[in-house]
């Protein structure tokens, strides 16, 4: 009689928790869900071509998205171009070089605190630094290389954790043949974790993406239209920023939830991308 009130215990727990997982499971994607379609709901019907490819014009009541399309592309060109080749060597060196596992240790803590900071912190310290000490200005470039900070521990964890799935026998196998140690992992760690470090940068553009907080400190608020090295030298806003410009400085609504849809998009696009990315070069390896 005990064994059968033990068990119709266990099967009460058992279903109490298979109820609250399901609930909570309903619960997050129905959350998710409604923010994704009301978004784009709301958004798409503002979004029209001249919205997309003309500028601003205060005096005419004209309002347009196209430098803040730009400036949004410039800034995730310019900090990858920088980030990405500083992220992956770090880790390499990290990974397949360093000797000193007490300072690999510690410099991985210290990545992983840099990942937790709020990104209000980031664009006040690129203030300090990037504008005001280095004497940049609000800009472009200091907004750039306020993001490539945030997402140095990124790229470089990512990487890491990419290069630990290469086998040690690849390597042995290499070493065996006679190859350096650097030919090694330009030719086999490398390509047999390209997946991983390619998926690392995608979310990284997803992150730069959608960054706002930072970016208010460092680039600015301007709506100018210029070129690739003319715009990184000046203030520019990006999509986040116009975002939060529409929306509480000047109350157009519809535009924010325009910007907002097209955000949404570009977000679920490189989401999906990062997964496809991912299954492709993983079916490459195993073949």
């Amino acid at each position: 009689m005990q064994k059968n009130h033990i068990s119709k215990g266990r099967k009460t727990y058992i279903l109490l928790m298979r109820v609250l997982m399901a609930v909570s499971t309903l619960l997050t994607c129905g959350l998710a869900l409604f923010l994704v379609v009301y978004v784009l709901v709301k958004g798409i019907p503002n979004i029209t071509w001249e919205l997309l490819s003309t500028k601003p014009s205060y005096l005419s009541g004209k309002i347009g998205i196209l430098p803040d399309i730009l400036n949004t592309l410039y800034i995730i060109i310019a900090a990858l171009v920088i980030v990405i080749p500083f992220g992956a060597g770090a880790a390499v060196y990290l990974t397949e070089y360093a000797r000193n596992k007490k300072l690999v240790s510690v410099i991985e803590y210290a990545a992983e605190t840099l990942s937790g900071i709020p990104s209000i912190i980031y664009g006040l310290v690129g203030m300090l630094f990037f504008c005001q000490f280095l004497n940049m200005q609000t800009s472009l470039l200091a907004g750039a290389l306020t993001l490539v900070i945030m997402n140095l521990p990124t790229i470089m964890r990512t990487t890491q954790e990419s290069l630990k799935t290469v086998p040690q026998s690849y390597r042995e196998g290499a070493f065996g043949l006679g190859a350096g140690k650097w030919r090694v992992i330009r030719t086999v760690v490398l390509p047999g974790c390209i997946d991983g470090v390619i998926t690392g940068c995608i979310l990284s553009v997803g992150r730069i993406l959608g960054e706002s907080a930072a970016l208010l400190f460092t680039a600015g608020f301007a709506h100018a239209l210029n070129g690739f090295f003319e715009g990184l030298g000046s203030s520019g806003a990006t999509l986040t920023v116009a975002l939060y410009v529409y929306a509480k400085e000047q109350g157009e609504f519809e535009v924010a939830f325009g910007i907002a849809a097209i955000l949404m998009i570009l977000t679920l696009i490189i989401n999906l991308l990062a997964s496809f990315v991912g299954r492709y070069f993983k079916k490459r390896r195993s073949i």
